[in-house]
């Protein structure tokens, strides 16, 4: 079914004239730092197809400086979502997990997170990128998860500067930084629904299919 055409992006001020996007609610976002939480979840995580996925880091001001991140991890299902403090534990938990290319991870801007999680000697497969599926709809270029939310749920998903620059690194996370994390993902997890729902999905083939086929 042809998709309507966009002529342009929606400018701020209609961003923010639509409703607030639906988060989970707090009781449902779980913070995961260590092995004896990570093994409550687990039974539960293999069960999942697709989880809404983003990462978290401290930023860096230094020219010069490279990140030490991701500090935090998160996945989202439909009902939950859950953000890993990264360390040894927890990523010796979650790397056959996102490794695995049966159990997609959908989310933006993943180019950044598969290099990042490359240098903890972690492989992030199954990705499915969702800034660049909008071209059925004329968007040429690609785009963030507020002007994705905005176009297909017609919603404004919030985003704070000053929660996305403050330190990630540092535990426990404050409120604004639990319900920024857990919206980033759980939005990236809608949109992959709502791009499904409307025959817009475009799933690119992972790692283990392109060597099969060379």
């Amino acid at each position: 079914m042809d998709q309507p055409q966009l002529t342009s992006l929606p400018t701020i001020d209609e961003r923010r004239a639509l409703a607030p996007f639906r988060n989970l609610a707090r009781e449902r976002i779980h913070i995961i730092s260590n092995h004896a939480e990570c093994q409550a979840i687990a039974d539960e995580l293999q069960q999942v197809e697709v989880f809404g996925f983003d990462t978290e880091s401290k930023p860096t001001f230094n020219a010069n400086e490279k990140s030490t991140g991701p500090h935090l991890l998160q996945l989202a299902t439909d009902q939950h979502a859950y953000l890993f403090q990264v360390n040894a534990e927890t990523l010796d938990f979650l790397a056959p997990l996102l490794a695995n290319p049966k159990q997609l991870k959908a989310g933006f801007a993943l180019k950044n997170d598969v290099s990042l999680l490359r240098r903890k000697g972690i492989l992030l497969d199954g990705t499915v990128e969702l800034s660049h599926q909008f071209k059925s709809l004329g968007i040429k270029q690609n785009i963030g998860a507020q002007n994705a939310v905005a176009i297909l749920l017609q919603q404004y998903l919030p985003k704070s500067k000053h929660t996305k620059l403050s330190n990630w690194s540092k535990f426990p996370l404050t409120e604004a930084q639990i319900d920024y994390a857990c919206a980033d993902a759980y939005a990236s997890l809608k949109i992959y629904q709502e791009l499904k729902r409307r025959n817009m999905l475009i799933l690119p083939a992972t790692r283990q299919q392109k060597r099969s086929s060379t």
